[in-house]
Formats: structure tokens, C-alpha cells, sequence
């Protein structure tokens, strides 16, 4: 599962060409995924259809972070697509998540944040880079060469759209990576009582420089808003940090979410941490 993650040598290069604009305008990884159907008992209690209830209507919840360095994967993924190490898989446009590319920005104590699905044509690089930075990859078991990046993002591209990786942009500037899935479609589901459209939020921080402060946890605090606004369907945002990010976890308290219980999932031992719609005002 994703930690949160920094950039090597943040201090020293930009993230991106200062003459160009690589993220025009508003526009995950969930490792393994699970084929779930809700029970037509379910369905009928939200009053609509299987494809309705189940593709993202009107019902849904997420989480991740760090010191914040990482705070992200650290499971294998199963493909959920076919994509080769050369795909050239485009920005995300329909997921089961309420297009999050039409989400627009939203106003933080930070600054304007914005999610942009990830293209990888133009975003591989710069994700690479920070998958890695030693802080990042004791988490996100990501580093080497671009194609294992790759990789991960085209599984996820290439998939449903039960998650989507995108970049965060701070003040129209690239600086974490997140993940946004549906922690209620993912292997996550069989580790606790997961609800319909429970959603997950994986993230990573990309610089240097932004990390500390309090960084972290109002992005977090503002990324889960942001579900919760644009999901109605979503009655809680799910995170399951590391155990051992201390700094992860701190930051996720910090951010509005609460510690449910320790689960043991594949690769680690993880705190599991919720921003419930209902406790929003409170924390």
C-alpha cells in the first residue's frame, strides 16, 4: 500500500519546465483488485440499479500520508488491464469515482490544491523520479528504472477506473503523487467491514521542500473534503498507513481522520484511519 513520498534532489531542479504548462486547466494504485457485486438486497436499499449502485452514483470514501514522504503501497498490484512497458496510456477521463478529473481545484490553508490524473507520457519522469528517493521507496517498494513505475501506473490506467493515480499540483505546481481508489472494490475490503463506495487515498510528497510543516496533513485533510463533496455516495474516506510511518500516521490524525484498528495486510502491518462524513465537523 502507497506511503508518502519525496523528491531526492527537490532542492536542487525543478519539477518541471517553468515555460511550460504541462497541467492545462482542471482536468491510483490500488494494488490487486477484488470483482465484487453488491447483494441485490443492497442494491434495493439504495433504490437503483446494479450499474447505478455499483459504477459510482449517487453514494461514496479514501486515505494515505506521511512525514510526508510516504505514506503509500507496499503490496504487489494485479494488473487490472494489458498495457506494454511502451503504452502510452492517456489521462484518465470515466472511473468509478466521479470523474475526478472534473473535480476542479479547492482551496486549502496551503494554497489552491488541484488532483490531475496522471498521463503518463508526460508525468512518468517526474513520478520516477520520486518513487526513487530512499524516504519514498522503504514504502512504496517502487524504485529503479521508468518501466516499474510504469508499470504501476498503466495498471492502473488500463484498468476500470476503480483507481486512479494522479498528480497534486500546490499553487499550479507539481509536488505528490496520490492515489484514489475504491477501497470497497479493493483487497482491503476483506480486512475490515468495508462499506459501499468506501474510498482510499494513497500519497506521496514529492519535494523536499514541502514536506513538514503541516504540509501534509491539510492536503490530506482537503483531499478527503474534496471526496466527500464531490462523492455523496461516500460516507468515509479510508487510509491504511504503515504502522511503522510514524510520521504517515501523525499526519493522517493531524488531517481530520481517526484510528479504526491495526490490520495486517500483505507486505505490512498497517493503521487502519477514517474520515467519516458524519465526524467531519468534529475533527
Amino acid at each position: 500500500m502507497p506511503p508518502t513520498d519525496a523528491s531526492a534532489d527537490a532542492g536542487t531542479a525543478p519539477d518541471t519546465d517553468p515555460g511550460a504548462d504541462p497541467y492545462p486547466g482542471p482536468g491510483t494504485d490500488c494494488e490487486d483488485t477484488l470483482d465484487l457485486r453488491l447483494p441485490d438486497e443492497l442494491i434495493a436499499l439504495f433504490g437503483g440499479t446494479p450499474e447505478q449502485v455499483e459504477g459510482g452514483g449517487p453514494v461514496e470514501p479514501i486515505s494515505s500520508a506521511g512525514s510526508v514522504a510516504s505514506a503509500g503501497p507496499a503490496r504487489p498490484i494485479e494488473p487490472v488491464g494489458s498495457v506494454g512497458s511502451t503504452g502510452s496510456v492517456g489521462p484518465a477521463r470515466d472511473d468509478l469515482l466521479g470523474g475526478i478529473g472534473d473535480w476542479g481545484p479547492t482551496s486549502t490553508p496551503v494554497g489552491t490544491f488541484q488532483l490531475v490524473p496522471v498521463w503518463v507520457e508526460r508525468d512518468l519522469p517526474l513520478v520516477t523520479r520520486w518513487m526513487n528517493d530512499p524516504a519514498v521507496s522503504a514504502f512504496w517498494e517502487l524504485a529503479g528504472p521508468e518501466s516499474v513505475t510504469e508499470e504501476h501506473l498503466n495498471r492502473q490506467l488500463a484498468g476500470d477506473g476503480r483507481s486512479v493515480p494522479c498528480i497534486g499540483l500546490l499553487e499550479d505546481t507539481p509536488m505528490s503523487y496520490w492515489e484514489i481508489y475504491r477501497a470497497d472494490l479493493d483487497p482491503l475490503a476483506r480486512h475490515y467491514p468495508a462499506r459501499p463506495h468506501d474510498t482510499g487515498v494513497h500519497l506521496l510528497i514529492g519535494g523536499v521542500a514541502h514536506r513538514g510543516h503541516g504540509l501534509g496533513s491539510a492536503l490530506l485533510r482537503a483531499v478527503a473534503d474534496l471526496v466527500l463533496d464531490r462523492r455523496p455516495a461516500c460516507a468515509r474516506v479510508v487510509a491504511e498507513p504503515d504502522l511503522r510511518n510514524i510520521p504517515s500516521v501523525s499526519a493522517f490524525l493531524s488531517g481530520g481522520f481517526r484510528f479504526s484498528a491495526e490490520v495486517e495486510l500483505p507486505g505490512k502491518k498497517a493503521a487502519l484511519m477514517m474520515r467519516d462524513r458524519a465526524l467531519r465537523d468534529l475533527m
